[in-house]
Formats: C-alpha cells, structure tokens, sequence
C-alpha cells in the first residue's frame, strides 16, 4: 500500500486537529472575562456621569454634554491621550466627576493590564500558544515527514542522521529540556515540536500521525509502555503506516508484535547477536557497524583480537540473559557473577552462577578470572560497570573488556577506561533505525550478511573502501521501474544490461562511479555483493552505497535516455555544455 493510499484526506485532518487550536482565545476570553467587564462598567458609569451631571454656558444658561461626547471625552481621558478638546469648559461638579473618572479609569486599566501580564504568563496560555503554533506548523508541512515520539539521546542522533539525510521530522516529549534543546540544534529545516505525552492518541494526532505527508513513527521514548501505547495507536489510527519502536522487555515486544508490524528494536537483543558476530567473524560485523553509521563516519577497527575461551558476567538481567544466551549458542563457555537479584528473577540458564560482588577480588578468584578470555559488565548502573571493569584489568589485564554504557552522559569516562566494546543502547537503537528509515533493503543485506563469513565480509570492505573511500557511504535504494529507472528500462527492452554498464560514468564509460552495488533482489531471490557481469532484469531492486557524486551520476544513467545509451550501449554522446543542461532538465523532470 503507498503513503498516499495510506493517508486521510485532508478533511480529516481538519476535523482531527482543529478544535484545539482555538484554546488560548477561550483561554484569554475566560481569565480576562472579569477585567474587561470591570473595565467597561467604570468607562460606562464615567460617560452616564458626564451626561447627567449639567454645566454652564458662557452666557450662564445650563446644558448637557449629550453620550457622543461625554463618550469621547472618557475616551481620550482614559487612554491617557488627553486632546483637551471640550464643547464647552467645565463647571466644578463637573470637574469634580472627571477627577474620580480619571482616578477610577486608571485603577480600572492597572487592573486590566495586571490580570493580561498573568494571563501571557501564565503556563496553560504559553501552552495553548504553542499548540497553536505547532499544529499550524505541521498542518502546513507539504514534504514527507517522520512523527518522532521522545527525543532523548537516541532521538537528537537519529534527528541529525534524518535531517543530513534530507528527512523532515515532527517531535513529541514530555520534557521540556528535551524539545528546548532542538531550538539549539543546528538543523536545515524548522522541526515542530511540542511538550506533551505521546502515549495520548489525541497528541499523536495534533502531531500529524493523519497528515498525509506522514510516512513513518518512531516510538523512542524511555518509557516502554508509551512507546507500546504509541505502537498501538499508530496501528489502529492508521493501518499500514510504518512504525518502528524501541523496548527492552521481552514482554512488551510480544505486545508490540501483535499490532501490525513494527519494526521493534531490542539494543540487548541486537547487541547479543552483533557480538555473537563478532566472535565468529570480526570483519562481518565491522561491516555491519559501518554501513549503519551516519555518513561519512569512519571505518570502525574490527574486534579480530578476541581469543577463544571462557568468559566472565556480571549482572544477570535482562542484558545479561541476552549475551548468555547468544554466546553459549556459539560454544562459548559463559561464568556468571551477580549480586543475587537477577538469578532470582530469572533463574534459568544461570546454573553454578556466583553470588556476590565482582569488585572483589576473592570473588573474581572464584570465577577463575585468570583462565578467562573476556569480562562484561552488564549491570544498569554506571559508576558499578566502570568499578567493574577495573577490578576485572587488575585481576587479568590480558581480558577483552565489554561494558555497558547506560548514559550518555557518562561517555567521556568509558572512553577513558579504553573499553574494548561498548554497548550504548541508544546509540544501537539509532544506528538500526537510520538503517530501516535510509535503505529498508539494508536489514535484508545485513541479516543474510551474517551467514557470509570472514572473507566475504572482508573482501566487500575493501572493494567499498577501494571505491568509496574509509567514510561510511551513503545507502540508496534503486528499482529497475519505469517510476526510478526509465531510461535503463527502456534499454532493457532491447537488449541485456550488466551492472557493470549500469555502473559507468555517463560523462566517461570507461571510469567507473563511486558506488557498489550491496545487494540485487529480484524475482529469483536475493543476490549478495553481485559481480560486476551480474546481468539485471527489468523489476530488479538494488541496494547500493557509495558517495553523493557517485549517486548523482547514476542517476543521470536511469533518468536520461542519451546517459543510459552512451553507458549501456556504446553510443556515442554529446558532452558539451548544451547536452549537460539538457540532461539536468530531463533528470529534475
């Protein structure tokens, strides 16, 4: 289904989210209500005194001010504008009434004022105001956008991802340090956001989750109930929209399943098997870790220096479990320390765990520490891993050290520590979910990438750094359809294409572009790192990854007939500055 048969009409997102953005006037109409009435009640009670109290003309002869004039008169009095202008001048009783008018105007406009300062500072009509402003801001939105719900650690990495990406995106917290701080950031384009609980449906509303420019949300909230809650209403709101949530709890993951089909992200889960790569083959997972890297980041060192052998836990919790589990799958012989309170949790699977604190040396010395290959620091608390870690280096300064980071905060010290692999959840929840969002292909790449082994893995490294250069390369995904590829599809129509011609720079066959096909999905399958004889057929899917130049290029080869025949068939083509233009104003057509 696609985001336009997805989305509602523009109607129903008028009746969704326009009643609320008149609350700050009925907010100002109810806390200014008395004010005003106490203000027009004086005014009135100073204009019926000028017209009943009488003056004197110059010839002595008695007259009234009629209510047009008394009713100017208060008006320039009271504004304090003061024309002096009077149809006649005034008597003493006169004068008398004007000075208990001016003093009561004065106390009438002091009150006034006074209540209205309140009001604009009050925090439910800042709050209103912001509302307003927002679901104004996300009415107006006309590009596709990502419905962010929390923007923690995890959400301010994926929003700066999104937006070098091109990618807009709409935010929901419920802190306000965590929505001031996008004011702060240095992103291209406005990103509306709001204070409030995302786990509300009528807050997912306001935030556009029925605008049909929204292709996606994204739960990343601390609180795995109100990321299940927003899986939830997004599944029933609307059916089909992509979702991808994060959680920790087995429990709340098997809820999230049973709605739709979101994409949940595990970081225990995803960390445990990316380690359990990382044992059998060092290169795959270092490839696996670069291609989810923003762009441009660097090439990670493998972990190749892991020995075979025992190793060492603490904290039997839910990290814990997970990386047990993983590792023993792969033959690794697994020691468990904990404090106690995690075996009695979850008692399976900690057989012959040690009770007590591993800071302690006696304790370590149980756990034979000196015939140990590797120690993990597992335990929800910081400043623990860290005493951990180094209780464990001066047991057995020979052990590969793999700690857990819980805040983000904290970065510095395990940096200082020269941790061998950190887990930082939010930077794995980050880091998968760019990949879901960049290249959904990507997920498909890197789970059959798992089963490749260590050459294959380390023979795609170098042909990417050969190619692409040491940055992470920027990931695409291309259909061989007349919607992405015309041109290629047309000369498909006439005579076979290999993916090496595909691949030939339309301003020089014989260079190559910097770009490398990852994967080619096709009607028989899924073919990994293909060859460049590799021959595509018409309706195949790529994934590829090089850099921006490259990708510019190829697509002039898929847009523009004279590209595509010059690199896919031989002919000769025009390279003058005529052609060049022309072929932009075919590729923006």
């Amino acid at each position: 289904m696609s985001v336009e048969e997805q989305a509602p009409s523009r109607a129903e997102v008028r009746a969704a989210v326009g009643p609320q953005s008149s609350e700050a006037v009925f907010l100002v109409l109810r806390r200014m209500r008395v004010p005003l009435i106490v203000l027009l009640t004086l005014f009135a009670i100073s204009v019926l005194g000028l017209t009943l109290i009488p003056g004197t003309n110059p010839d002595g002869t008695p007259w009234r001010m009629g209510f047009f004039d008394a009713f100017y008169f208060m008006s320039y009095t009271a504004t304090t504008i003061g024309y002096g202008e009077l149809p006649q001048a005034f008597n003493d009783a006169q004068r008398m009434w004007v000075t208990l008018s001016i003093y009561l105007s004065v106390i009438g406009w002091a009150y006034a004022i006074g209540a209205l300062l309140s009001l604009v500072q009050s925090r439910p009509f800042r709050q209103a105001i912001a509302v307003t402003r927002f679901q104004r801001s996300v009415r107006n939105l006309r590009e596709p956008f990502w419905l962010m719900a929390g923007h923690g650690h995890t959400g301010d990495m994926l929003g700066t991802w999104l937006d070098d990406l091109g990618k807009r995106f709409v935010v929901v917290d419920v802190r306000d340090d965590a929505v001031d701080a996008l004011d702060l950031g240095t992103y291209t384009a406005d990103v509306p956001a709001i204070v409030a609980d995302a786990s509300t449906p009528d807050v997912l509303v306001q935030a556009g989750l029925l605008h049909p420019s929204c292709v996606g949300v994204l739960a990343l909230t601390d609180d795995d109930e109100a990321n299940l809650a927003v899986v939830m209403a997004a599944s029933v709101l609307r059916p089909g929209l992509q979702v991808i949530a994060r959680t920790s709890s087995a429990s709340i993951k098997a809820r999230m399943e049973a709605f739709g089909e979101p994409i949940v992200i595990d970081p225990f889960d995803r960390f445990g098997d990316h380690f359990a790569v990382s044992l059998r083959a060092p290169a795959t997972e270092q490839l696996a870790d670069w291609l989810t890297r923003a762009p441009e980041a660097p090439l990670p060192q493998p972990h190749d220096d892991i020995r075979p052998g025992p190793w060492i836990l603490y904290g039997y919790g839910r990290f814990g479990r997970e990386v047990t589990r993983d590792l023993r799958r792969e033959g690794v012989e697994v020691r468990i320390i904990d404090a106690g309170t995690g075996l009695v949790d979850e008692p399976e699977g900690a057989d012959g765990a040690i009770v007590g604190d591993a800071t302690r040396r006696e304790i370590l010395d149980q756990a034979d520490i000196s015939s140990a290959v590797g120690f993990i620091a597992g335990t929800d608390n910081d400043v623990t891993n860290l005493s951990l870690v180094r209780a464990a280096r001066r047991a057995n300064p020979s052990l590969f050290i793999v700690a857990r980071q819980n805040r983000p905060e904290n970065a510095e010290l395990f940096d200082a520590m020269g941790i061998d692999l950190l887990l930082v959840p939010t930077t794995v929840v980050a880091q998968e979910a760019l990949a879901h969002i960049g290249a959904p292909m990507l997920w498909q790449f890197l789970q059959l990438a798992s089963h490749q082994g260590q050459q294959w893995s380390a023979a795609l490294i170098d042909r990417l750094v050969e190619r692409c250069g040491t940055g992470s390369p920027e990931l695409w995904e291309v259909s061989l359809t007349d919607a992405d590829a015309p041109a290629v599809v047309r000369v498909l129509q006439r005579h076979p294409v290999v993916l090496r011609d595909l691949l030939r720079d339309p301003l020089d066959r014989e260079s190559t572009v910097e770009v490398v096909c990852l994967m080619v999905d096709s009607f028989d399958g899924s073919v990994l790192a293909p060859d460049d004889d590799y021959v595509l057929r018409a309706g195949d899917r790529l994934l590829l990854a090089g850099r921006p130049a490259g990708r510019h290029s190829m697509e002039s080869t898929l847009l523009v007939d004279s590209s595509a025949a010059y690199c896919l068939s031989d002919e000769p083509a025009a390279t003058g500055w005529l052609w060049r233009r022309l072929t932009r104003e075919d590729a923006r057509r």
